[in-house]
Protein backbone atom coordinates (compact mmCIF):
# COMPACT_ATOMS: atom_id res chain seq x y z
CA UNK A 1 0.00 0.00 0.00
CA UNK A 2 1.07 3.56 -0.67
CA UNK A 3 0.64 6.86 1.22
CA UNK A 4 -0.54 9.82 -0.10
CA UNK A 5 0.89 12.40 1.92
CA UNK A 6 0.40 16.37 1.83
CA UNK A 7 3.29 17.17 4.29
CA UNK A 8 5.57 16.15 6.89
CA UNK A 9 7.28 19.03 8.84
CA UNK A 10 8.20 20.06 11.78
CA UNK A 11 7.21 22.54 13.76
CA UNK A 12 5.81 23.36 17.31
CA UNK A 13 2.13 22.12 18.17
CA UNK A 14 -0.37 24.72 18.12
CA UNK A 15 -3.54 23.36 20.00
CA UNK A 16 -4.97 21.08 22.61
CA UNK A 17 -2.74 19.08 25.45
CA UNK A 18 0.34 19.14 23.64
CA UNK A 19 0.62 23.07 22.17
CA UNK A 20 3.79 24.22 22.45
CA UNK A 21 5.26 20.16 21.87
CA UNK A 22 8.03 20.45 19.61
CA UNK A 23 6.81 17.62 16.96
CA UNK A 24 6.95 16.36 13.17
CA UNK A 25 3.20 16.64 11.95
CA UNK A 26 2.81 14.10 8.98
CA UNK A 27 -0.55 15.66 7.23
CA UNK A 28 -2.61 13.02 4.74
CA UNK A 29 -4.21 13.45 2.03
CA UNK A 30 -7.98 13.54 2.06
CA UNK A 31 -10.76 13.35 4.62
CA UNK A 32 -13.75 11.41 4.79
CA UNK A 33 -16.07 14.86 5.88
CA UNK A 34 -15.20 16.81 3.37
CA UNK A 35 -13.53 16.87 -0.13
CA UNK A 36 -10.98 20.04 0.32
CA UNK A 37 -12.67 21.73 -2.26
CA UNK A 38 -14.57 24.94 -1.75
CA UNK A 39 -17.31 24.10 -4.18
CA UNK A 40 -18.05 21.38 -2.12
CA UNK A 41 -17.86 23.22 1.18
CA UNK A 42 -21.54 24.07 1.54
CA UNK A 43 -22.60 20.59 1.41
CA UNK A 44 -19.86 18.62 3.15
CA UNK A 45 -20.18 16.93 6.50
CA UNK A 46 -17.77 18.66 8.14
CA UNK A 47 -17.60 22.43 6.26
CA UNK A 48 -15.89 24.99 8.37
CA UNK A 49 -12.15 22.82 8.19
CA UNK A 50 -9.25 25.70 8.33
CA UNK A 51 -6.68 23.02 6.61
CA UNK A 52 -5.36 22.29 3.10
CA UNK A 53 -5.20 18.53 2.30
CA UNK A 54 -5.49 18.50 -1.32
CA UNK A 55 -2.44 16.70 -2.74
CA UNK A 56 0.78 15.64 -1.98
CA UNK A 57 2.17 19.45 -3.07
CA UNK A 58 3.37 20.26 0.33
CA UNK A 59 6.65 20.46 2.11
CA UNK A 60 8.29 16.84 1.82
CA UNK A 61 4.88 16.09 -0.07
CA UNK A 62 4.42 13.25 -2.44
CA UNK A 63 3.30 9.31 -3.48
CA UNK A 64 5.20 7.42 -0.36
CA UNK A 65 5.56 3.86 -1.13
CA UNK A 66 6.51 2.62 2.28
CA UNK A 67 6.70 3.16 5.46
CA UNK A 68 10.28 3.27 5.45
CA UNK A 69 10.66 6.54 2.85
CA UNK A 70 8.53 8.23 5.44
CA UNK A 71 10.63 7.32 8.25
CA UNK A 72 13.32 8.54 6.85
CA UNK A 73 11.65 12.26 6.40
CA UNK A 74 10.87 12.38 10.04
CA UNK A 75 13.99 11.18 11.01
CA UNK A 76 15.98 13.92 9.09
CA UNK A 77 13.33 16.46 10.25
CA UNK A 78 13.42 15.68 14.10
CA UNK A 79 15.64 18.05 15.71
CA UNK A 80 15.17 16.61 19.18
CA UNK A 81 18.06 16.05 21.94
CA UNK A 82 16.68 12.31 21.89
CA UNK A 83 17.21 11.59 18.49
CA UNK A 84 15.20 7.76 19.44
CA UNK A 85 11.86 9.24 20.54
CA UNK A 86 10.14 12.04 18.03
CA UNK A 87 7.07 12.93 18.81
CA UNK A 88 5.08 12.16 15.43
CA UNK A 89 1.84 13.99 14.57
CA UNK A 90 -0.84 12.13 12.10
CA UNK A 91 -3.29 14.39 10.68
CA UNK A 92 -5.13 15.30 7.79
CA UNK A 93 -7.66 15.14 6.53
CA UNK A 94 -8.80 12.11 8.10
CA UNK A 95 -5.44 9.99 8.73
CA UNK A 96 -6.85 6.50 9.86
CA UNK A 97 -8.01 6.55 6.21
CA UNK A 98 -4.23 5.42 5.28
CA UNK A 99 -2.79 4.97 8.48
CA UNK A 100 -2.17 0.69 9.08
CA UNK A 101 -0.96 -2.02 11.14
CA UNK A 102 2.49 -1.82 8.75
CA UNK A 103 2.71 1.84 8.94
CA UNK A 104 1.96 2.15 12.68
CA UNK A 105 4.68 -1.08 13.29
CA UNK A 106 7.43 0.85 11.29
CA UNK A 107 6.55 3.85 13.61
CA UNK A 108 7.05 1.95 16.64
CA UNK A 109 9.87 0.11 15.40
CA UNK A 110 11.43 3.58 15.16
CA UNK A 111 10.53 4.16 18.54
CA UNK A 112 8.51 7.02 17.62
CA UNK A 113 5.31 8.49 19.85
CA UNK A 114 2.52 8.23 17.94
CA UNK A 115 -0.29 11.10 18.27
CA UNK A 116 -3.21 11.08 15.72
CA UNK A 117 -5.61 14.09 14.92
CA UNK A 118 -9.17 12.65 14.08
CA UNK A 119 -12.38 12.90 13.26
CA UNK A 120 -13.44 9.87 15.19
CA UNK A 121 -15.20 8.20 13.02
CA UNK A 122 -13.37 5.63 12.22
CA UNK A 123 -12.18 3.08 14.92
CA UNK A 124 -7.86 3.16 16.43
CA UNK A 125 -5.60 0.77 15.31
CA UNK A 126 -3.64 -0.97 18.02
CA UNK A 127 -0.44 1.22 18.61
CA UNK A 128 -1.65 4.63 19.16
CA UNK A 129 0.18 6.47 22.25
CA UNK A 130 -2.09 9.77 22.06
CA UNK A 131 -5.56 9.98 19.99
CA UNK A 132 -7.12 13.26 19.89
CA UNK A 133 -11.01 13.19 19.08
CA UNK A 134 -12.55 16.44 17.38
CA UNK A 135 -16.42 15.40 16.80
CA UNK A 136 -17.92 17.16 14.04
CA UNK A 137 -21.93 17.72 14.56
CA UNK A 138 -22.97 15.84 11.06
CA UNK A 139 -20.90 12.72 11.87
CA UNK A 140 -21.60 9.76 13.52
CA UNK A 141 -19.17 9.54 16.27
CA UNK A 142 -17.11 6.02 16.97
CA UNK A 143 -14.41 6.84 19.01
CA UNK A 144 -15.73 7.85 22.51
CA UNK A 145 -12.21 7.39 24.33
CA UNK A 146 -8.94 8.13 24.30
CA UNK A 147 -6.78 11.10 25.39
CA UNK A 148 -8.33 13.92 24.24
CA UNK A 149 -11.55 15.13 23.09
CA UNK A 150 -11.31 18.63 21.01
CA UNK A 151 -14.09 20.54 19.97
CA UNK A 152 -14.60 23.11 17.47
CA UNK A 153 -17.06 25.08 19.16
CA UNK A 154 -19.76 26.54 18.72
CA UNK A 155 -21.08 23.90 16.33
CA UNK A 156 -24.97 23.93 16.32
CA UNK A 157 -26.69 21.00 18.33
CA UNK A 158 -23.91 19.69 19.19
CA UNK A 159 -23.76 20.65 23.18
CA UNK A 160 -20.53 19.78 25.14
CA UNK A 161 -21.83 18.74 27.93
CA UNK A 162 -23.47 15.73 26.37
CA UNK A 163 -20.18 14.45 25.49
CA UNK A 164 -18.69 14.71 29.08
CA UNK A 165 -19.88 10.93 29.21
CA UNK A 166 -17.37 9.79 27.30
CA UNK A 167 -13.85 8.17 28.21
CA UNK A 168 -11.50 11.21 27.72
CA UNK A 169 -8.48 12.30 30.21
CA UNK A 170 -8.84 16.15 28.75
CA UNK A 171 -11.88 18.17 27.52
CA UNK A 172 -10.94 21.35 25.16
CA UNK A 173 -12.79 23.99 22.88
CA UNK A 174 -11.09 25.01 20.26
CA UNK A 175 -13.11 28.35 18.99
CA UNK A 176 -14.19 27.68 15.05
CA UNK A 177 -12.09 30.12 12.54
CA UNK A 178 -13.31 31.73 10.51
CA UNK A 179 -15.18 35.42 10.21
CA UNK A 180 -17.09 34.61 13.43
CA UNK A 181 -13.74 33.91 15.40
CA UNK A 182 -13.35 37.20 17.90
CA UNK A 183 -17.03 35.83 19.27
CA UNK A 184 -15.99 32.56 19.08
CA UNK A 185 -13.30 32.83 21.35
CA UNK A 186 -15.63 35.08 23.58
CA UNK A 187 -18.08 31.91 23.75
CA UNK A 188 -15.42 29.53 24.58
CA UNK A 189 -14.14 31.68 26.98
CA UNK A 190 -16.91 32.27 28.74
CA UNK A 191 -18.10 28.77 28.43
CA UNK A 192 -15.01 27.19 30.02
CA UNK A 193 -15.37 29.42 32.65
CA UNK A 194 -18.85 28.27 33.92
CA UNK A 195 -18.00 24.96 32.89
CA UNK A 196 -13.92 23.92 34.49
CA UNK A 197 -14.13 20.59 33.21
CA UNK A 198 -13.31 22.29 29.96
CA UNK A 199 -10.29 24.00 28.53
CA UNK A 200 -9.30 26.66 26.25
CA UNK A 201 -7.51 25.24 23.14
CA UNK A 202 -6.09 28.06 20.62
CA UNK A 203 -4.41 27.98 17.59
CA UNK A 204 -1.30 29.46 18.60
CA UNK A 205 0.43 28.59 15.55
CA UNK A 206 -1.50 30.72 13.51
CA UNK A 207 -0.20 33.28 16.38
CA UNK A 208 3.20 32.90 15.93
CA UNK A 209 2.75 32.45 12.15
CA UNK A 210 4.35 28.97 11.52
CA UNK A 211 3.03 25.78 10.44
Amino acid sequence: MGYKIKSIFYTLQGEGFHSGRPAVFVRFTGCNLWSGYEKDRKNAICEFCDTDFIGTDGENGGDYHNPEEICEIINMLWKGENKHNPFVVCTGGEPLLQMNEELIGKFRDNNYMIAIETNGTIAIPQGIDWTCVSPKMKAELIVKSGNELKLVYPQDQLNPQDLLNMDFKHFFLQPKAGPDLEENTKICVQYCLKHPIWKLSLQTHKHLNIH
